[in-house]
């Protein structure tokens, strides 16, 4: 007759067997994952994403820590992110929810930047476009020339011109009130045309006012010289001219270029919180030469 101590030695003794006939079984599953260490720098940022070759990290940055890493050392931190994780949050004193350029990160690799959601402004419209490409997942790959492990190497193939062309509006008459621009009179809409990337491409083109008009017709074209498409957004602001106080907001809309297709678009617009208008449409061309 066993004892109560006997008992519990062999169901221990059991226990352990079949812990490790678990194990070697999940062995080839557990092969393939990794162990990503997660902090803040203790020391100097350059001396932290040296690191040890044989870990994986995710560190952590403030945008001011950012913006002074990439002004000395750009390379170092593009170089850092083709084999760890660098996230980026904003600095302390933003204690009304606004929010930095997200493209700084991610012209230089960083996988996760952090935002004030809450926060509705220019920058967030350009979250907005950057992840609505590849379907609005919330997954967009980098481009393989910042997964390279020589940057000097550049494989992409630069476009030498992309052509915009704004052909016109309409749509307002039916998402606001008659007196919703100007009391007296139809408004005045004209609309600025960004490109959004790295720093040889940012660009900024503005149409003609067409005044007391609900469907202004623009037939304007402009030009922008790409030399990084992968990273450059578009972004689309339409204003309503006001003489005497700040120009009235119209709708908005960024998009990455590299999701463009050529051709005659029907492109449509969002409001300040990134909410899509219900009628308000562009009516724009675009090329890639």
């Amino acid at each position: 007759m066993l004892s109560c101590d006997d008992y519990e030695t062999k169901s221990d003794s059991d226990q352990q067997e079949e812990e490790e006939e678990a194990s070697e079984e999940q062995k080839p599953v557990y092969k393939r994952l990794i162990t990503i260490h997660a902090g803040k720098p203790k020391g100097s940022v350059k001396e932290e994403m040296k690191g040890a070759v044989d870990k994986v990290r995710r560190l952590s940055l403030s945008e001011q820590e950012l913006d002074r890493t990439c002004s000395s050392n750009s390379q170092d931190v593009v170089r850092f992110t083709q084999k760890n994780l660098l996230r980026i949050y904003p600095k302390g004193t933003r204690i009304n929810s606004s929010n930095y350029k997200p493209l700084i990160g991610w012209t230089h690799g960083a996988q996760m930047i952090a935002f004030n959601m809450q926060g509705y402004g220019k920058s967030l419209w350009m979250m907005h476009g950057m992840f609505r490409a590849n379907g609005g997942c919330g997954y967009v790959k980098k481009p393989n020339f910042l997964m390279k492990k020589g940057f000097h190497e550049e494989v992409f193939n630069p476009r030498k011109k992309f052509p915009v062309k704004v052909y016109m509006g309409d749509g307002w008459r039916l998402d606001f009130s008659h007196t919703h621009f100007d009391a007296y009179s139809p408004p005045d809409f004209y609309t600025k045309i960004f490109i959004v990337g790295v720093p040889a491409d940012n660009a900024k083109r503005k149409t003609k006012i067409i005044e007391d008009n609900w469907y202004p017709i623009w037939d304007e074209e402009f030009s922008f010289p790409l030399t990084v498409p992968e990273l450059a957004l578009l972004r689309i602001e339409v204003r309503e001219y006001d003489m005497s106080e700040k120009d009235d907001f119209g709708g908005q809309t960024c998009l990455p270029v590299s999701e463009l297709r050529p051709g005659i678009r029907s492109v449509p617009l969002y409001d300040k919180k990134g909410e899509k208008m219900k009628s308000v449409r562009l009516l724009m061309r675009f090329i890639f030469e």
